[in-house]
């Protein structure tokens, strides 16, 4: 009958835990699993790590520490207490059993158990492999911090420590994953955010149940988002540690995965989406003027072809003085099909420069631009202004701050455009109503998606179109429900 069992407590008989191990560990099978027995005042003690998980150096002067026990002592009723003052660790923490210690194994911990006792002692000394932090690549910024997050959880939550060195900071641990027990680590400000919300955050983790979640912080969201086919962006990601202090000085709630490097910020709105650092690193009326540059690129990533396209198949719509927009020659192609195609060049393009080695991307770029849109014009296939809004429009999507979003933005103009080469200004005018009350209609963590433009809120909207200096931001925004609305000490 197999050893196996739900809360098997460790047993005074150092053999059968042993046992226990080889069978649920795969000891004589997986070669990162380490072992060591030692004998310590006439009784053993044995160790257990996993290679790759553990500094090799650590695990070498912690058997230093427990040899030299025989040297040094000779009460042998007091060998547990001496052993636990010898761990000479940040964290060492005892537990009861099997499974838990098991766990703990296979999370980058030390467990060391000795003969006779029935408890073991857990010592957190892992060492994740892993880089350096570093700037993120879709986060940079002119002036500002070069570090980021890594694929380490615990590196993570420290980078975000450093910058709020506050006592009611939270960083609980959760592990998430029957088999990968992946760590999933909660950050909320205690006297801050609302419990409401990391109540319910925690329930919807809490009810994950899932053989591993291997693809990290992308799972974790449609656990807890029930997004269903939305194309729309319900969570804000971020890699820069001050992106996501500012959140939690907000009254956000955090969510890191290990091996990610990416935190999910809980909630957000669509307006989320469109901030980003360097407004928040350059003076106030700088940061303003960047915003606004940032939302017309964004307007026309969206808007821009839709509304070229109904004026190119019914110029009468527009007056006397824009009588020059609209395809000047009539082309082999259809302009909404012309549209159509190029956007998906413009895709095209996007994938390849991605899985493209980087010394080969730039003659990649050359070659698209010169050779392919080039002989596609003289050949009939575009007319130049449709590789100019097209161009414009995908430069727009590259202006969005959020990747998610300029995507979903894409898809969501892609509709648009066949409405309009179908409907004319009929389907326009659908078109962008069904869009807007679409928007409207999506909520996230019961958090309205358009606030604070609908429900409109006066005060925060003046916050999301100008950068306000600092020192007059005195207020939380309500709709993360506060504990602590305001934001500043009141001074004496």
């Amino acid at each position: 009958m197999t050893i196996l069992k739900n809360n098997h407590m460790v047993s005074a008989s150092i053999q059968d835990n042993k046992a226990y191990m080889e069978e649920r560990l795969g000891m004589r099978n997986s070669f990162d699993i380490g072992y060591r027995e030692l004998i310590i005042l006439k009784r053993k003690v044995h160790i257990y790590y996993v290679t790759g998980l553990c500094d090799s150096a650590i695990i070498q002067e912690l058997i230093k520490k427990l040899v030299e026990i025989n040297d040094v002592e000779t009460n042998v009723k007091k060998l547990p207490e001496i052993i636990e003052n010898r761990l000479v660790h940040q964290q060492v923490k005892p537990v009861k059993t099997m499974d838990e210690a098991a766990d703990e194994i296979l999370s980058g911990l030390i467990a060391v158990f000795i003969d006779g006792e029935k408890i073991t002692q857990i010592i957190d000394v892992r060492s994740y492999p892993g880089r350096n932090p570093e700037e993120p690549d879709t986060e940079k910024v002119i002036r500002g911090s070069r570090d980021g997050y890594t694929e380490n959880i615990i590196q993570n939550t420290a980078l975000t420590r450093r910058r709020l060195r506050d006592e009611r900071l939270r960083n609980e641990m959760m592990k998430v994953g029957e088999r990968s027990k992946t760590d999933v680590c909660i950050s909320y400000l205690q006297d801050v955010a609302s419990d409401g919300l990391v109540d319910l955050i925690k329930e919807q983790i809490e009810a994950i149940e899932i053989d591993g979640i291997t693809m990290a912080e992308k799972t974790i969201e449609e656990y807890i988002i029930n997004r269903k086919w939305n194309v729309y962006p319900l969570v804000r990601y971020t890699e820069r540690p001050d992106v996501a202090a500012s959140h939690l000085l907000e009254g956000h709630v955090l969510i890191f995965v290990d091996t990610s490097p990416s935190a999910i910020i809980l909630p957000t709105t669509f307006f989320h989406h469109l901030q980003h650092a360097e407004e928040y690193r350059q003076a106030p009326s700088i940061g303003t003027f960047i915003r606004f540059i940032r939302f017309m690129a964004v307007f026309a990533s969206m808007f821009l072809l839709p509304l070229w396209l109904l004026f190119a198949l019914d110029p009468t719509l527009l007056p006397k003085e824009l009588s020059f927009i609209g395809p000047n020659e009539e082309g082999n192609v259809p302009v909404t099909l012309q549209i159509i195609i190029a956007g998906f060049g413009i895709e095209f393009l996007r994938m390849a420069a991605i899985h493209t080695p980087t010394p080969l991307s730039t003659a990649m770029g050359l070659i698209a631009a010169v050779l392919i849109g080039q002989i596609a014009i003289d050949v009939g296939l575009f007319s130049p202004e449709v590789i100019l809004y097209v161009s414009v429009s995908a430069i727009g999507a590259y202006v969005t701050p959020s990747y998610e979003l300029s995507v979903a933005n894409k898809l969501m103009n892609l509709i648009y455009i066949m409405l309009v080469g179908l409907f004319g200004l009929t389907g326009f005018v659908v078109g962008f109503v069904a869009y807007l009350l679409f928007l409207v209609n999506i909520k996230s963590l019961k958090t309205p998606y358009l606030w604070p433009f609908l429900p409109f809120n006066a005060k925060a909207m003046l916050h999301i179109l100008l950068r306000i200096p600092v020192p007059y931001t005195n207020n939380r925004p309500s709709i993360v429900h506060p504990k602590n609305n305001y934001r500043q000490p009141k001074k004496s």
